[in-house]
């Protein structure tokens, strides 16, 4: 059958849920990119200075809250409706991200996080379940693909556009969001609710289901474990959005590419560089979007007919190679071919897990199995909010160790100069300029070690899936 003719088979709502998804997504990881540097970085660019380990609790928790909710708003959409629901998700959404930016203590920001957490919580289950809807099985290969092209074309955008803005203003991040999450309203109008089951139950009986739901697959030993070691996959994966950003603007050395776009693509160093001559941070990390809309069609093609679990084995183990790579050295070349490395692995292994539960879920509960698959995501929040809060402070953060040079040479320095002024005046009174202060505390206190922890991560997951199959599913076999 031809590309056009399946075309031809997909209802106006689909191609409607995907735009609305396109928007939500390019709102999404407009800030969301950004969101780790924001939350840690100097107050003189804009930034709250919260502590490493103040900044993995509130991006780990409110993340791993935003994937394990759609559990329960998934079950209020079915009662409610799916365009009501949709509707009030893109009020909070569009609160959250005006609201945001005008808290600064740690609390405050948590709390309109998880406010911002619930209108990405109530949105997930809905879009997802429209496709699955505007979808058949002969369809649902070519619908998905589009839907996954769609997330990453916003993941890409987003962070290209909110960046231009960001060194005029922090807050100018968070309102272009609200502004692109908007634009959904207009297509609300155009959404045609997809056929579903009417729920006569009360919301509250809705909701003790689901928790019935949950306690099924909890007893279910062998899937949990798959579930605790694709928690590690995701642990590891959050690192790029969670980790990646500061260790760049901390330490990796971005002139190179500044001075490339200055020579021969002016636009780009203008737009997106900075004012000592080094590329945002941000701007690097978001290739790894760039490859997979130029790659996955290709890295698809290649795995498709893999057996899942090896293709995630063999995802998993090129993933934890290119992300461990990304936190190794200061070369931003050496960076730019780990995050390569790392996109390639995410490509093979991460929409296979999917594919993989329907296999090892039981036939007559498959549905509900697939329901699930969010645990190990929440997960992963979870733990890679810890690798990137606590042990990436303890192993890696420059603001840490710079104070502990301090202290170690009796130097007195004011804690009431934002962490750029107090960084400047630590070089100075050490007799350096910051680029040789950073080169010097690198090679003292070397930072890249955390690569090992990421690595080991990544390297559990996949052995931990080898022996899972050879053990426990061939056992029942």
């Amino acid at each position: 059958m031809s590309l056009t003719s399946v075309f031809k088979k997909f209802p106006k709502t689909f191609w409607v849920a995907n735009t609305i998804e396109l928007f939500e997504r390019w709102a999404w990881y407009g800030f969301f990119m950004l969101f780790a540097n924001y939350l840690t970085g100097s107050s003189d660019v804009g930034g709250l200075e919260f502590s490493q380990a103040q900044k993995g609790m509130l991006m780990g928790i409110g993340t791993g809250i935003l994937y394990f909710l759609p559990v329960i708003t998934g079950a209020i959409a079915d009662k409610y409706g799916y365009k009501k629901v949709l509707f009030i998700a893109f009020v909070i959404y569009t609160s959250a991200f005006i609201l945001l930016p005008m808290f600064d203590t740690f609390t405050g920001v948590f709390i309109m996080y998880l406010y911002l957490a619930l209108g990405a919580a109530l949105f997930k289950p809905v879009i997802s379940a429209t496709i699955a809807k505007t979808t058949t099985d002969e369809t649902a290969s070519i619908g998905f693909g589009i839907f996954y092209m769609m997330v990453n074309i916003g993941a890409f955008f987003g962070p290209m556009v909110t960046l231009l803005f960001k060194n005029s203003s922090y807050n100018l991040v968070f309102y272009i969001s609200a502004g692109i999450v908007a634009i959904n309203f207009i297509l609300l109008l155009f959404y045609k609710e997809p056929d579903r089951k009417p729920n006569n139950d009360t919301l509250s009986t809705s909701i003790s289901n689901v928790f019935k739901n949950i306690g099924l697959v909890i007893v279910d030993f062998k899937f949990m474990i798959f579930l605790l070691i694709i928690a590690g996959f995701w642990t590891m994966y959050n690192q790029l959005f969670f980790t990646l950003p500061v260790f760049i603007a901390q330490w990796v050395d971005t002139s190179v590419v500044y001075d490339f776009f200055h020579n021969f693509m002016p636009f780009f160093s203008e737009n997106y560089g900075t004012h000592d001559g080094q590329m945002e941070a941000e701007f690097i990390t978001n290739f790894d979007a760039m490859f997979i809309i130029i790659f996955q069609i290709i890295v698809s093609t290649i795995v498709m007919k893999w057996q899942p679990l090896k293709t995630m084995m063999t995802g998993f183990l090129v993933c934890a190679i290119g992300m461990s790579l990304t936190l190794f050295t200061q070369n931003v070349l050496f960076t730019f071919a780990a995050i390569y490395i790392f996109a390639i692995g995410e490509m093979a292994g991460s929409p296979k897990i999917t594919e993989y539960i329907g296999r090892i879920a039981p036939a007559d509960k498959k549905a509900l199995y697939m329901g699930y698959s969010f645990i190990p995501v929440f997960l992963g929040n979870v733990f890679a909010g810890f690798i990137s809060g606590n042990v990436y402070q303890n192993m890696s953060d420059k603001t840490t160790f710079v104070k502990q040079e301090v202290a170690k040479r009796g130097l007195e320095i004011s804690e009431s100069l934002s962490q750029n002024e107090y960084f400047n005046q630590a070089a100075a009174s050490m007799n350096m300029n910051p680029n040789e202060l950073t080169n010097y505390l690198w090679t003292s206190y070397n930072p890249s070690k955390i690569w090992y922890v990421i690595l080991a991560i990544g390297l559990f997951a996949v052995v931990a899936l080898y022996f899972y199959d050879r053990l426990l599913l061939n056992k029942k076999a």
